[in-house]
């Protein structure tokens, strides 16, 4: 052994602890220069897999006085998706360098930060820096950022399957691709090497990178031309940082579908080939999962009631366990389920906490920190806890609903039994009958490791906007150099001269439309070097910074001072000063609003409205639904392997005397009449978002057979077209109703193509810097908002047809609002299987769901609840 690895096996035996197969490959790996990916589950030891071996690499250059070196600068970057993850690392971390003896400080550097101590870190950088991706490229916005990183060794880029196939995710490529040209390299600005002596009168941005001469370098784009942006090379023009070979790029990951693919889009395509190790942790880690089945199937509900139906044998596994974690998939149902609990089981005050992003995070802090202590019995939470947290009470997780995915639902479950060898439980709560299926189906998956593949995002013209300004703000930037950075990245690879322009055009001139707003005139060209000289434009694209869009907040304030977390705008205005509401885990009464801030007070009222907050449910994975039907295939055969399927028997008795039980083979649509007219139900199961862009398409195609008025419903398992007329289903099968041809136009034609990209086009312009949403504690009111977003995307649309971040909003709502890929593969599907046609008296248990989801739709002062259970009077 070297002494690095013998001081690192010396304290893996003072723990007591063994050192496994993996974390030993990737020991190696590491002390061997390479860069890669490290698959391992989770509470498998993986992060001391990776910190560990950089510790023994700094021990092996400096033997002698590893212990005594101080200030070394910033040695590591380690990048977490979420500030929760960061405290637990860090404290992991400073353990293990003060029981080595190397004297170093493990800082972080989040949202959660406080200024004083962001000044004290940019003074004095600490050896170990933990951040998120919008922390790095504030800081890469600072003045002179290339000192922060001249002696970076490695950047780590933990949970890296929750950044891939998101804008983030895209941020920290980018970011990467700037480190790899300052780490260990010297001072670059925008890949040009800063001279000690700058002579007069010459910027030292534009000087020769490798020449020792004064000169002034040609500059890249001329004064007099700003618009040419010519990225062709003169014969002076600075020329690219090398990138330095010796910085090294590691990703942690989860199990996911497409692992060598997520190596490359972190590496990039300039990491050679030969450089680059896929470590795999070959552990047989236990995750023992059992479902929650209701005493009488029949009598529970067929359409989703958040699972309060179950509290009773929810609490009775919690009373069993020492500590448990209630994983619901939205804020709103942990506040139901929190308030629920503390009303039936008032003996759990005290014991019992909640989590999810919306609470103030002086509060999150304090339930981490509790369940850390072993305070607390049961938390309620959202995915705000489903990463990396080592939470060693922990020992039993329940999850409320289905994850609708593998990967989430494996994560979580990962939450109990979070350290090596140790076993994970973990429960399933279905809130309707159905979901049961579900349950079976993960748990199939699980053992057969299907699990889902993150597509990476490509060419976001939206984060490469922000991006350059957030390089021009600091110390600028020269378009050659940067454009061929960019093209080293995945998202970028296929990056088109013409459309880099056109967004350099825009930060400099404000495009071919906006020219005569000073607003969009942020960046200046100084002798090729593009430059944000206002501070007023550089203190609001700070503020403005990231990728994470949401609807306008509103902070949670007790009149008499503290903060309880933020509320979306548009349900406090929905409010009246008096009325009472249920946050965090508490009755409040609204006293009034002010500058963005809701002031409340306690409320001894039982009752009161829970919050909402918006965004789309989830759907269900590709994976999971080809597992589902799978379960499906075995309940129309007979095969009746899982307690859950068993306990559905009755419903699908149901199913199968009113209609039809489809096998793998086959494609159920059912034909039925009532009040409301004519219904007509197909069963893809496929998933929400992929059935709300077949029932258009298949909508509009039957429309052009004959004409008529449409109401479309949908769920995780089909979707409903009702009309007052009969639909000619059997001449649309005959003329192509499944068809790929046409179909994107079909698609545009059969939806509000226009309302959709608009929709997503004010997320775009949000990120892209096109809309200012407000100062701390002053942000910009929604409507105004949306009003300003839907003016721009009008003029875009009717002056510059061709402009990159309008084609943005039309692809983005194909692909991630109407998964169009998924939508076409669902579609070559449908045609090789045989179509089963029923006509039904009544609502079938698989289209009755459906209906409901119908009614959650209309306005009516009826609750829910009665509206389900007059239809069923109506049907039964």
């Amino acid at each position: 052994m070297n002494p690095g690895e013998r001081i690192i096996s010396d304290w893996f035996e003072k723990k007591g602890w063994k050192q496994f197969p993996f974390q030993k490959d990737m020991q190696d790996a590491y002390l061997s220069g390479y860069s890669g990916l490290l698959n391992a589950p989770t509470g498998s030891g993986k992060t001391f897999a990776l910190f560990l071996p950089f510790v023994a690499d700094y021990i092996n250059r400096y033997p002698d006085d590893y212990q005594v070196r101080k200030n070394n600068g910033l040695l590591m970057l380690w990048i977490t998706p979420l500030r929760a993850l960061t405290n637990d690392i860090r404290k992991a971390m400073q353990t293990a360098v003060d029981d080595i003896g190397l004297p170093w400080v493990i800082g972080s550097r989040t949202g959660d930060t406080s200024q004083k101590e962001k000044d004290a870190l940019r003074r004095k950088q600490p050896e170990v820096l933990l951040t998120t991706p919008e922390s790095l490229h504030l800081m890469i916005a600072q003045k002179d950022y290339p000192k922060l990183f001249k002696n970076l060794q490695v950047v780590v880029a933990d949970e890296w399957h929750e950044l891939l196939g998101t804008k983030r995710g895209v941020q920290l490529e980018l970011g990467l691709s700037r480190l790899k040209c300052v780490a260990g390299n010297g001072l670059y600005v925008a890949g040009c090497r800063l001279q000690d002596e700058v002579a007069t009168g010459i910027s030292p941005a534009i000087k020769e990178p490798a020449s020792d001469t004064a000169h002034s370098a040609q500059p890249a784009i001329q004064n007099s031309q700003p618009a040419s942006h010519n990225l062709q090379h003169a014969t002076h023009n600075p020329q690219p940082a090398t990138r330095n070979p010796q910085l090294r790029i590691w990703g942690i990951s989860a199990t996911i579908g497409n692992l060598s693919q997520a190596a490359a889009v972190l590496l990039g395509n300039d990491v050679p080939e030969e450089k680059i190790k896929l470590i795999r942790a070959h552990l047989d880690k236990k995750i023992e999962i059992e479902s929650v089945i209701p005493d009488n199937i029949e009598k529970f509900s067929w359409t989703g009631h958040l699972g309060i139906k179950l509290l009773p044998q929810v609490m009775e596994i919690v009373a069993k366990s020492k500590t448990t974690l209630i994983f619901t998939n939205t804020r709103s149902q942990s506040e139901i389920w929190y308030q629920t609990i503390l009303d039936k089981y008032p003996e759990y005050a005290g014991i019992m906490a909640m989590h999810h992003g919306s609470l103030d995070n002086e509060l999150r802090s304090w339930v981490e920190e509790a369940l850390h202590r072993e305070m607390l019995k049961l938390v309620v939470c959202t995915s705000s806890l489903d990463l990396g947290v080592d939470f060693r009470p922990v020992d039993t997780v329940i999850q409320i609903g289905s994850p609708k995915g593998v990967a989430r639902f494996m994560q979580r479950a990962g939450r109990s039994g979070h350290h090596p060898g140790a076993v994970s439980r973990a429960w399933f709560v279905p809130t309707h009958s159905l979901e049961l299926l579900e349950g079976a189906a993960i748990k199939q998956a699980m053992v057969e490791e299907v699990f889902e593949s993150r597509d990476p995002v490509v060419l976001a013209m939206d984060v490469l906007t922000q991006y350059l300004v957030t390089l021009a703000v600091s110390d600028g930037f020269i378009p050659n150099v940067i454009f061929k950075e960019l093209k080293t990245t995945y998202a970028y690879a296929d990056l088109q001269e013409k459309e880099f322009g056109q967004i350099l055009d825009f930060i400099t001139k404000g495009g071919k439309t906006l020219s005569q707003y000073d607003e969009y005139l942020k960046v200046e060209i100084e002798n090729g070097l593009y430059k944000v000289n206002s501070r007023r434009v550089a203190m609001r694209h700070r503020l403005t910074m990231g990728t994470i869009v949401s609807d306008v907040s509103m902070r949670i304030k007790f009149l008499t001072g503290g903060y309880l977390g933020s509320i979306e705008e548009d349900f406090i205005s929905r409010l009246k000063v008096g009325d009472n509401f249920w946050f965090a885990g508490r009755s409040l009464e609204l006293v009034k609003v002010k500058d963005m801030t809701a002031f409340v007070r306690k409320s001894n009222k039982s009752t009161g409205r829970i919050p909402s907050w918006m965004g789309g449910r989830i759907p269900l994975s590709s994976q999971l639904s080809a597992m589902f039907r799978k379960k499906l295939d075995e309940v129309a055969r007979h095969i009746e392997k899982d307690a859950e399927v068993k306990a559905l028997r009755p419903l699908f008795d149901m199913q199968a005397e009113l209609s039809h039980l489809p096998h793998s083979s086959e494609f159920l649509i059912e034909k039925f009449e009532s009040k409301d007219g004519h219904h007509l139900f197909f069963y893809p199961f496929e998933g929400r978002l992929v059935h709300e862009g077949m029932a258009s398409l298949f909508a509009w195609r039957i429309s052009k057979i004959k004409e008529a008025s449409y109401s479309i419903a949908m769920n995780d398992y089909g979707f409903e077209l009702l009309t007052d007329e009969d639909i000619p289903l059997e001449k649309s099968l005959t003329s192509g109703l499944f068809s790929e041809d046409n179909l994107l136009d079909d698609i545009q034609n059969s939806l509000n193509a226009n309302e959709m990209a608009r929709r997503k086009f004010r997320d775009i312009a949000h990120i892209a810097g096109l809309v200012f949403t407000g100062f701390p504690g002053k942000a910009m009111k929604n409507r105004h908002l949306q009003a300003s977003t839907s003016l721009l995307f009008n003029v875009f649309s009717e002056y510059e047809p061709d402009n990159v971040l309008v084609r943005q909003a039309y692809n983005e709502a194909l692909q991630f609002q109407l998964e169009e890929f998924r939508l076409r593969e669902a579609l070559r599907r449908l045609q090789t299987l045989k179509v089963v046609i029923r006509h039904c008296s009544r609502p079938t248990p698989f289209a009755f769901p459906i209906m409901v989801d119908r009614l959650r739709e209309k306005l009516t002062t009826e609750s829910l609840e009665a509206r389900v259970a007059k239809m069923s009077l109506d049907y039964s």
